[in-house]
């Protein structure tokens, strides 16, 4: 660049001498004098130079503007990068010209940015000041006379995201809030008193500030209204249990009781004023009707000794039930008696009824268990045989399982109660042991005395004979073929032997001797005593082939073989 300007000047130069020699030269043609040509030589020098002054002066006057520019750019571009919080512009070497450009580009760069700043900040302090109305906040910390950082910018933005999520998270509970008050407003029949309450169900919902002071508020209020409509409806709830109680008692017609149906659902203050009548009303007549009052309460009283598996001791200490004296007190005290018993049953009502589960399952198996002790339950072809048997496997298994787990629960209350449970009178253990004792006792009386009978009859075939056990399946009145009758003939000889009497009983007839025989030897007596069950048995098989289910075939052998057995 330098070489290129040193060529610039020297030709300039050159073009001024060439200049100076060709006026030399025209002078010296025309022949102007030396002191002329001195002259217009001194005039030329003086054209010349004030021409270069005259420029100088320009480019002079345009660097002088030029720094000037500079400076006051860099004072300006220095002011805004301080308020910018931006680091300071460096010149890095550059021509005064292009540091000029260079400066006023940046310069204008900065002011764009610091008025967009500027524009954004009161944009973000406008939406503060909305929300601060509305929620009734501390606007954000900054100052609106400075311009803010990108910092400073981000943290406003978040906070005012923060805030917008706090107010709409506030105006839904305060609507939800509103329309649960003005619920349990309507329901206590109750207009709103005070200008917050106002303010909450009359004023507009945008209109209302959502305080944190006025959602704890709002808050506070719903919990008094809940608090007086939960005791409204256990007031209404316990006029309602006693108004049921009296009508069962009083025997109230069905149409008086629908009048009242609207009463008996809802629980608002015109609802708890007819409940209160009503009750009044109703107590008024169990005075009049004091007998049958008390008549129908010691009727519960009783349902629930039952359910409580009172024993007779404990029913006798309660002395105001076997007493004829019907007065106030005596009603009093019954119904305190009621109150104890429902409140000692609900109490301990999984344990009252575990018992009486086992209770209903072992009357179940008492009933199958003799059904099972039965002869003629084999006559049955319905098939109710195989599931009474199914029935009576499944309760030997479920009853020490159940009676397990009450044992279990029982041994736990009485850990916290510090009192043994009794089941009429005695523990439930204790009951349940004496219940299979008496059980097993009674197997073994049925036992002693199938035992004893069987005897009897023994004792009695060997003296008289065996007498038929089954119906004879021979047709007497069909005219016998050939080989019958021969079979019939021998039959006849047969029978007319002095051992007629144990062949006529497998036959199927009994034929008396008319003067008294000698006892039958042991051979014949234990034929006789063994032929019934072989009989049951061939019938029983018969059954349950025909049934063609082998699980049914197996028991059914299992138990004739258990009475053949006992027999």
């Amino acid at each position: 660049m330098f070489l290129c300007s040193e060529v610039h000047a020297a030709e300039s130069v050159a073009c001024l001498n060439l200049a100076l020699n060709r006026l030399k030269d025209i002078w010296e043609e025309i022949g102007i004098p030396e002191d002329q040509r001195l002259q217009r030589t001194d005039v030329v020098k003086k054209h010349i130079k004030g021409l270069l002054d005259m420029m100088i002066a320009e480019e002079d006057s345009l660097r002088k503007r030029l720094m000037s520019s500079i400076e006051s750019c860099r004072k300006e571009l220095d002011v805004l990068c301080t308020e910018l919080q931006l680091s300071p512009f460096e010149d890095e070497g550059r021509t005064m010209l292009q540091l000029e450009k260079d400066i006023r580009s940046r310069l204008e760069v900065m002011m764009k940015q610091k008025s967009q700043r500027v524009k954004e900040l009161k944009t973000l302090y406008k939406q503060d000041r909305e929300l601060c109305d509305v929620m009734c906040s501390v606007p954000f910390c900054i100052d609106m006379d400075s311009v803010p950082s990108l910092e400073q910018l981000d943290s406003y933005h978040s906070y005012l995201n923060d805030l917008t999520k706090e107010k709409d998270r506030r105006h839904g509970e305060f609507v939800g809030i509103k329309r649960q008050i003005i619920v349990c407003m309507e329901e206590l029949d109750q207009l709103p008193d005070t200008s917050f309450e106002r303010d909450v169900v009359c004023e507009d919902e945008e209109a209302f500030c959502l305080s944190s002071d006025n959602i704890t508020a709002l808050q506070l209020l719903l919990g008094q209204l809940e608090d007086r409509k939960t005791e409204n409806e256990l007031v209404c709830s316990s006029y309602r249990t006693k108004i049921q109680e009296l009508w069962e008692r009083l025997q109230v017609p069905q149409e008086e009781r629908d009048g009242m149906s609207e009463h008996m659902v809802q629980s608002r203050k015109k609802n708890m004023d007819a409940l209160q009548t009503e009750c009044l009303r109703l107590e008024q007549l169990k005075i009049k009707n004091m007998r049958n009052v008390l008549e129908a309460i010691r009727a519960e009283v009783a349902l629930f000794w039952e359910r409580c598996y009172y024993s007779l001791e404990q029913r006798q200490a309660f002395t105001p039930y076997y007493s004829d004296d019907y007065t106030e007190e005596m009603l009093n005290l019954h119904q305190a008696e009621l109150l104890s018993l429902k409140k000692h049953y609900e109490d301990h009502r999984e344990l009252f009824e575990g018992v009486t589960r086992w209770q209903d399952s072992w009357t179940l198996f008492l009933q199958l268990e003799k059904k099972a002790t039965d002869p003629s339950r084999f006559n049955n072809r319905g098939g109710n045989l195989l599931k009474e048997e199914k029935q009576r496997a499944d309760l030997q298994k479920s009853l020490p399982k159940l009676e397990k787990s009450l044992k279990t629960q029982i041994d736990l209350w009485e850990e916290e109660q510090y009192r043994e449970f009794l089941v009429n009178g005695q523990r439930f253990l204790q009951y349940v042991q004496e219940q299979w004792e008496l059980l097993r006792l009674e197997k073994e009386r049925e036992k002693n005395e199938r035992q004893l009978k069987k005897n009897q009859q023994i004792e009695q075939d060997m003296l008289y004979g065996t007498a038929q056990r089954t119906p004879s399946k021979r047709r007497l009145a069909e005219t016998p073929t050939p080989g019958k009758a021969r079979k019939l003939n021998a039959t006849s000889s047969i029978s007319s032997t002095p051992n007629s009497t144990l062949r006529s009983a497998f036959g199927g007839t009994m034929c008396q001797s008319p003067v008294l025989r000698p006892p039958m030897s042991t051979s014949k007596v234990r034929l006789s005593a063994w032929w019934d069950p072989l009989m049951i048995i061939t019938d029983s098989v018969l059954f349950f082939l025909s049934l063609k289910d082998p699980v049914s075939i197996t028991a059914m052998l299992s138990q004739l073989k258990g009475n053949m057995v006992t027999t």
